[in-house]
């Protein structure tokens, strides 16, 4: 069963992805491994725009009713049971799931990790054995990005941009809090806080150890979906 699903995962998932890229990479001019990322990347992530789409609305909704949650949760701070009721009342007439949002993460968390694979080893000549017959293998893929970062390898420039639009993407779909009412601690509002500030800092940790590749890809990604987010948010605003 986990050879089955191995190979699975290989077939479907990596050796497309690779085989992409490599397509990618022989095609634009220049043969530039960073715009090659650059190019998969979005292509990707226009892919899973409805999924994308569905994730975001589902956030801005959660947003949206975050006072009124709030206020359920001082109404009902003595009575937990009689909280959950009512919370779970309010998002049925407004119609929202509240895990609406983690069932496109969790489809996406195979081709993320594909993905990984793909950059981090894709400019290995031994890869590039994996080709399928109509792609060109290039016998060798320059890793240097714009002549300037070897992809290959880390870069602490890369992961702080990643971390910063990170920092972005996490704070425009953090729901807003209502404002703080006694002289209590609010811990919903301090873990909010914390998380802003928290997945950034995780994201250049992680990046910073790993080719830049990955780096770009992240980037690449956080801003994409910072600009998909800003004009779904105007959108419904209007």
């Amino acid at each position: 069963m986990i050879e089955f699903l191995v190979n699975a995962y290989y077939i479907v998932l990596y050796q497309p992805l690779l085989n992409a890229l490599v397509l990618i990479y022989d095609y634009f001019p220049g043969h530039d491994f960073g715009i090659s990322i650059i190019i998969l990347t979005l292509i990707i992530r226009v892919i899973l725009y409805p999924s994308s789409v569905k994730a975001i609305k589902t956030q801005k909704a959660l947003s949206d009713l975050q006072p009124k949650i709030q206020e359920l949760q001082r109404k009902f701070k003595d009575d937990k049971e009689k909280q959950v009721k009512e919370t779970l009342a309010l998002y049925k007439q407004a119609k929202v799931n509240p895990f609406g949002g983690l069932l496109p993460t969790l489809i996406q968390l195979p081709l993320l990790i594909a993905l990984y694979q793909v950059f981090w080893k894709g400019f290995n000549s031994a890869e590039l054995t994996n080709l399928y017959s109509f792609v060109v293998n290039p016998i060798h893929i320059n890793a240097i990005f714009l002549n300037l970062i070897d992809l290959s390898k880390p870069s602490l420039a890369l992961a702080i941009i990643a971390g910063i639009f990170q920092f972005i993407q996490t704070k425009t779909t953090m729901p807003q809090m209502g404002k703080k009412t006694g002289n209590g601690p609010d811990f919903a509002q301090a873990m909010q806080k914390q998380m802003v500030y928290f997945f950034p800092i995780i994201t250049i940790l992680i990046l910073m150890g790993l080719p830049s590749a990955l780096g770009l890809y992240w980037a690449t990604g956080s801003l994409f979906l910072i600009v998909e987010q800003y004009f779904i948010f105007k959108r419904k605003d209007q």
